[in-house]
């Protein structure tokens, strides 16, 4: 019984993506079993795609993450790093920023990955400004649609707002974030949702068994040796707690303080001359 032949590529230029994503997984998946897998990427991209200028690179670095999970799923599920997928219904808005935001805050201790059940054209350019003020990146970050493969492959699946679509696989952990959709509003909302998810990942970090992680501390300054073991030295946090006061000037202190005198050079204090 002979194999199925490969799809054709629906664009010539995925070619070349294929051949790296075969050389990648040589010994674990054939050639045209990638091949087949970067063309059905290609046309789930490209079916919610506004703007198709992008559309061969997309669909690369879709194939690399779906093959990815595949390879997590046929290999050892369970083992290494915990995986966690953000779903939302567009993966523009909530689960750009909770994946955003778990990533650089777990520092490659969690595989984190996000999907759409519908997914949009692009990313929500308020929630890319809330995630790049937060210091995460996502500038290779687009909407996704979900598929079977990162949904096996995930250790957790936070749900925020996709209702009945998001599937359930037996086996999983499923953590459901009721936050607010940030599509249409203002930066000064979408700070705050940010936030919200922010607070939920730092209790999602504490509950991975050994592999808690947190948000890099600000660097401390060195102590500084001459003011060491001095009691008299404001520290940084009770320096704003200090306020200037201008000082009244009362008329004892006038009379104490030389005043220049007028229509005549500075000669110092005059002395009374007494008759003789």
């Amino acid at each position: 019984m002979t194999s199925s032949p490969p799809p054709v590529l629906p664009d010539e230029r995925l070619a070349a993506g294929a051949a790296r994503l075969a050389v990648r997984y040589r010994g674990r998946f054939s050639a045209e079993t990638v091949q087949r897998l970067v063309a059905d990427s290609y046309a789930q991209v490209a079916e919610h795609a506004h703007v198709r200028t992008h559309l061969v690179v997309l669909a690369e670095r879709f194939a690399a993450e779906r093959l990815d999970a595949l390879a997590h799923v046929e290999g050892a599920p369970g083992v290494g790093l915990p995986r966690v997928l953000f779903v939302c219904s567009h993966n523009a808005g909530r689960s750009q920023l909770g994946a955003a935001l778990l990533a650089h805050r777990a520092q490659s201790h969690v595989v984190v990955s996000s999907a759409g059940t519908h997914p949009a054209a692009t990313v929500e350019p308020v929630v890319a400004q809330a995630i790049t003020e937060a210091g995460a990146h996502i500038a290779n970050a687009f909407p996704k649609p979900l598929t079977d493969e990162v949904v096996q492959a995930a250790d957790i699946v936070i749900t925020m707002g996709c209702g009945d679509a998001c599937p359930v696989v037996p086996g999983r952990r499923y953590l459901d974030w009721p936050v607010a959709d940030p599509e249409g509003a203002p930066i000064g909302v979408v700070r705050i949702i940010r936030d919200e998810i922010d607070a939920h990942i730092t209790e999602l970090l504490d509950s991975l068994p050994g592999r808690r992680a947190s948000c890099p501390a600000p660097p401390v300054a060195p102590p500084d040796p001459h003011h060491e073991g001095r009691t008299d030295v404001l520290q940084p946090a009770r320096l704003r707690a200090v306020r200037l006061r201008p000082q009244r000037r009362t008329l004892a202190d006038s009379r104490r303080i030389p005043q220049p005198s007028r229509g005549r050079p500075d000669r110092g204090p005059l002395r009374r001359v007494h008759p003789r």
